[in-house]
């Protein structure tokens, strides 16, 4: 069943909340301008970085043994991830000799939604109507009810158990004759359901009435295990284990990928990463720059709350100018981060930008300043 809830703000509060989002506003211009040059920076850097250890890194064909050529050299490899270690769940006796074993966790509980609508009234005040809505769901951790609107809702979650989920690493993985590093390690993926060794041969053990009908409180936990799987690694020798490659400009790189992976698509992989990384901070940045805009210059807005529909005609207008500016500022922001981490490609398209308004502004130029051609005589 709803609930719902009715709120009023007056003009003053409203105004008020304006004039703090103008800290608010420029904490966000702020942030997103830094991570927005950042980002640029971070892109070029990790570009060379690649580049570089793609001219470096050379072929181990053969992992069975340790050969001292290939010392501190940048290798491409493909290979069994293997071990031999037993990992055991203490808490409810269960293991498996496996890379890793995990214990996940859900509590099934009341779990409240809320869904607002905001209505402007004449004078300037606001007025939210809020209704809250409850349903029964598995969820990762216990939901405290404590601060349900609904009454009837309120301290009705508890946990019949309190378990925290985990996750159980071996400790000695072989990669032929090499030993694979704790990161490389937590890399491997692939997780298998672990069967719990109980009437059912279920992997779930319950912890509640009945599995079927589940009830406010009940808790299930579930094993998976990731199995010795093939792997291909592109990382530096380092005795009989592996270290990240650390480029001229400070960045490091390893790569671990599931399977047999020429390196040619790892580094296609990487080089596509960097590039969405790229652009998913660009517009992350946009947005905070554009929200911290839009919560400067809400006090305009704000206003003219008296008038409702006059506000929603500043609010879009003030929106739209806060959006250009953003995207313009965003723009400088990235062309000034190129001229200080890529000075020669930023001078090149500087010099083919300004030539183009060259051209075109005197090439327009000469067409206005050329002469009629004679009107024909009048027959």
């Amino acid at each position: 069943m709803a609930y719902t809830e009715t709120t009023r703000t007056s003009y003053g509060k409203r105004l008020g909340n304006s004039l703090g989002g103008i800290v608010t506003g420029l904490l966000l211009f702020v942030g997103g301008t830094v991570l927005i040059w950042w980002n640029e920076g971070r892109a070029v850097k990790t570009d060379k970085m690649l580049k570089e250890a793609q001219g470096q890194v050379v072929e181990m064909p053969d992992i069975s043994r340790v050969d001292p050529a290939y010392e501190g050299k940048l290798v491409h490899a493909v290979g069994m991830a293997t071990t031999a270690d037993s990992l055991v769940d203490s808490k409810f006796k269960v293991g498996t000799r496996a890379i890793a074993l995990r214990r996940d966790v859900e509590y099934y509980q009341w779990v409240e939604h809320a869904q607002s609508e905001s209505k402007d009234k004449l004078g300037g005040a606001q007025e939210t109507t809020t209704t809250y809505t409850y349903d029964l769901q598995w969820v990762s951790t216990p939901v405290s009810s404590a601060d349900f609107h609904d009454p009837d809702y309120r301290s009705e979650n508890f946990v019949r158990e309190q378990v925290e989920s985990d996750v159980k690493y071996a400790q000695n993985v072989s990669f032929g004759a090499f030993r694979l590093n704790p990161d490389q390690i937590r890399s491997i993926s692939g997780s298998t359901p672990l069967a719990v060794v109980d009437s059912t041969g279920s992997n779930v053990i319950y912890i509640g009435k009945d599995p079927s009908k589940p009830d406010v409180g009940d808790v299930r936990i579930t094993f998976t295990q990731v199995k010795p799987a093939e792997i291909s690694i592109v990382a530096s020798v380092s005795g009989d284990s592996f270290t990240s490659y650390t480029a001229k400009n400070g960045k490091s790189f390893s790569a671990l990928r599931m399977g047999n992976i020429p390196q040619e698509q790892i580094f296609e992989s990487e080089h596509a990463t960097n590039k969405m990384m790229l652009w998913l901070f660009r517009i992350l940045g946009f947005f905070l720059i554009m929200a911290g805009l839009r919560s400067i210059f809400s006090i305009v807005e704000t206003l003219f709350k008296v008038i409702p529909f006059l506000s929603r005609i500043i609010g879009w207008g003030v929106g739209l100018v806060c959006g250009v500016v953003a995207f313009a500022w965003t723009l400088i922001v990235a062309a000034i981060a190129w001229i200080a981490y890529r000075p020669v490609v930023a001078i090149v398209l500087l010099v083919i930008a300004a030539a183009a308004i060259w051209y075109f502004s005197t090439h327009g130029k000469k067409k206005e300043d050329m002469p009629l051609p004679p009107e024909a005589p009048a027959q």
